[in-house]
């Protein structure tokens, strides 16, 4: 799997049952959920542009902190911290690659305060009959991609979202259960730090 590609520019919806929703849930309600995210640990799943499937491991801490561990056989790393996000290859010795966190859609679920509202960030809000998705930007910099959520209700959550890079490529990201507000230590986060341990 190329995870510069996958990360960056995620793809293909698979259908997936969730409990009926009887309707759209508010973007305020939506906001505030999210708000209220502040450690997450989940198994997920992701499906690439390419088709191709990776599972592993994440840990959000809000606010501008993500790790996203790749099982076997991948080994691969993503993390944002620092404002940055780093792309670990596990097959190279490289440093790892490196862009601005404004710079990729998911900065709009790790930013300190998301307000789902803010004029021109949500470009589609729409209920399915299970689940209610948004399709969100950055409205000074729409060419940056879409990250469209993916939550059911009673009680909210969310349960996936799909990445949409500048060139339409997209990435699904499928959260297992989420174990919330735990303790999640800062080196889980410290790009500095991993590109270190790697290079010994």
């Amino acid at each position: 799997m190329n995870i510069r590609t996958a990360f960056l520019a995620p793809l293909a919806l698979a259908a997936f049952t969730f409990p009926a929703l009887a309707e759209k849930i508010p973007l305020g309600t939506l906001s505030n959920y999210l708000n209220g995210l502040s450690t997450v640990e989940a198994d997920f799943t992701q499906v690439n542009s390419d088709g191709s499937i990776a599972t592993g491991k994440i840990f959000i801490k809000r606010p501008g902190r993500v790790r996203f561990e790749y099982a076997p056989p991948d080994r691969s790393l993503v993390m944002a911290g620092g404002q940055q996000v780093a792309i670990f290859d596990a097959k190279s010795n490289q440093p790892p690659e490196q862009y601005p966190l404004k710079r990729t859609p998911l900065n709009l679920i790790l930013a300190e305060n998301i307000d789902l509202a803010r004029a021109k960030m949500v470009v589609a809000h729409t209920e399915d009959g299970t689940s209610t998705r948004v399709r969100a930007q950055d409205p000074e910099h729409p060419e940056y991609g879409s990250i469209e959520l993916v939550f059911t209700a009673d009680p909210v959550e969310l349960r996936q979202w799909i990445i949409t890079d500048d060139l339409g490529a997209q990435t699904t990201v499928i959260l297992g259960e989420m174990q919330k507000g735990g303790q999640l230590g800062a080196s889980l986060f410290d790009i500095t730090a991993e590109t270190r341990k790697r290079a010994n």
